[in-house]
């Protein structure tokens, strides 16, 4: 599969995590992939927290890996959540920032592991295989890390640039351009194939899922409704998100609340009419999703 036009998008600048240990990567951190020694804490209210938990459902790592959920908004001064203070205390000798979720704890040590969301979903995959599911297939890297490019920069920083209250009428429609442009070339994709990456469901397919969730239940909210409705003009893309969002390892983590709170906790901006022209029923997807029996 040729991976050109998805590598077109440059990369997003993210803020550096605090840890980045890695399990079964480095003997000497002493972090082996065994069973029931490590702990996911997270908010699916966020959209890294939400990837990480449809990640570990789809691996099925309930048994061998838990998971203790965050409130949707952070009690503590800079984002942080004070459950996770003593963690982030015990891991950092004075440490004074924000306890910020999510984090992958090592219970053996009390200590933490890792706040990077992509590397502990890597590690993660390669924690437990049962033969059916593989979120970061062989030869299909480049693709995958293309598509994280594309929704970090072409649909998450894009669409923030498109809503800011602050910014010129020219930068705003550049940044829809952009936007649009990167909606239009999934839309392409998914005109043609299931799935992002060679036929079957990847991280990829996490990424991409989760950035639409955002798109639909914060970002719409400081567009205009004309740009709306051009974003919702993408079928086979919005298509994907619902067949995505009535499957239990997706649907089940969707927090609707806990994501529009999580916004107005944040979010500065001002509303526009695009808040009124919602894409898709989320809520009527997730139901759907938590009607199928589990096996």
């Amino acid at each position: 599969m040729s991976v050109t036009p998805l590598a077109a998008v440059p990369s997003a600048r993210r803020p550096a995590p605090v840890f980045r240990g890695r399990i079964g990567r480095d003997a000497r951190s002493g972090h082996y992939a065994v069973p029931h020694r490590y702990r996911l804490h997270l908010s699916t209210a966020c959209p890294e927290g939400l990837s990480l938990a449809v990640g570990h459902s789809l691996l099925g790592l309930g048994a061998s890996c838990p998971v203790t959920l965050l409130p949707p908004v952070p009690d503590c001064p800079g984002g942080g959540h004070a459950a996770l203070r003593p963690l982030y205390e015990a891991s950092a000798h004075h440490y004074t920032g924000p306890a910020l979720a999510p984090v992958l704890s090592d219970d053996w040590s009390g200590r933490i592991v890792s706040t990077h969301t992509p590397e502990i979903l890597r590690d993660l995959d390669r924690f437990r295989h049962d033969g059916r599911t593989r979120l970061y297939p062989a030869g299909l890297e480049s693709v995958i890390e293309a598509v994280e490019r594309m929704c970090a920069e072409g649909i998450e920083a894009a669409a923030q640039r498109a809503g800011r209250a602050d910014a010129g009428p020219e930068e705003r429609s550049a940044a829809l351009d952009v936007l649009l442009d990167t909606l239009g070339r999934l839309e392409r994709r998914l005109s043609e194939e299931e799935y992002l990456a060679d036929g079957r469901l990847t991280a990829a397919d996490i990424e991409l899922w989760v950035s639409l969730v955002q798109l639909d239940t914060v970002h719409r909210c400081h567009l205009d409704a004309a740009a709306v409705h051009r974003i919702a003009g993408h079928r086979a893309l919005w298509a994907y998100a619902r067949r995505l969002a009535a499957r239990p390892a997706f649907g089940r983590h969707l927090d609707l609340d806990g994501i529009a709170r999580r916004h107005h906790g944040r979010c500065q901006g001002l509303e526009a009419a695009g808040a009124a022209v919602q894409i898709l029923d989320w809520a009527t997807h997730a139901a759907d999703a938590s009607d199928v029996p589990r096996r």
